[in-house]
């Protein structure tokens, strides 16, 4: 968490405001999402989170036993020997995840609509259990001791590359579901019959 500066032994410049603490999972702006962490509301939130890491962290871990880095049995071998594939794997999968659950839950009137608690226990607790950014660099890291430069440096921007991929790929398709539920054409306009009419 970052605060902002009170101005306190700055060689006497002009002190700043004081800013609310940043999280990365809480927009403290938006009413529903402050009314997380509010009164004894904040004792279910770190309930749901823990449970969803622990859902999210057992997925993990299901995907690196189906998917070893060693190049064994449903590994990867040859040139690509010890490419971490359960975890990049994991990742486009995770970040694909957010994409969506950022359009479900975060767009137009449907985080209104949405439990206080939905958010909490899918986006900081099971993608965030599920995702991982520890294990990846130290998968890099082991590659590089390895001597395997290729397939670190494979690895280290494919991650990053796909990563952002997936979240954008996710929330589009979601956004294009969605419309096409609605009856939404292009650019959110509502598509009409041959005789002018909404359909």
């Amino acid at each position: 968490m970052r605060l902002g500066g009170s101005g306190e032994g700055d060689g006497g410049g002009s002190p700043e405001p004081r800013g609310e603490a940043v999280d990365p999972d809480v927009d403290l702006h938006v009413p529903a999402q402050r009314a997380e962490t509010a009164g004894r509301h904040g004792a279910a939130v770190v309930a749901v989170i823990a449970a969803g890491g622990a859902l999210g962290a057992l997925a993990r871990h299901a995907m690196e036993v189906w998917l070893p880095a060693g190049g064994g049995a449903g590994g990867t071998g040859g040139a690509w020997a010890g490419f971490p594939g359960g975890i990049f794997l994991v990742n486009l999968l995770g970040c694909a995840s957010i994409g969506v659950l950022m359009v479900l839950i975060g767009e137009g009137d449907r985080e209104r609509r949405t439990h206080a608690l939905v958010r909490p226990f899918l986006g900081a607790g099971v993608l965030g259990g599920f995702t991982t950014f520890s294990t990846y660099v130290a998968g890099v890291a082991l590659l590089l001791e390895a001597g395997r430069y290729g397939v670190a440096v494979a690895y280290l921007g494919g991650t990053l590359l796909g990563a952002l991929i997936a979240v954008w790929a996710g929330a589009a398709a979601t956004r294009a579901a969605l419309a096409r539920r609605r009856g939404e054409g292009p650019g959110g306009r509502r598509r009409t019959d041959a005789g002018g009419g909404a359909r």
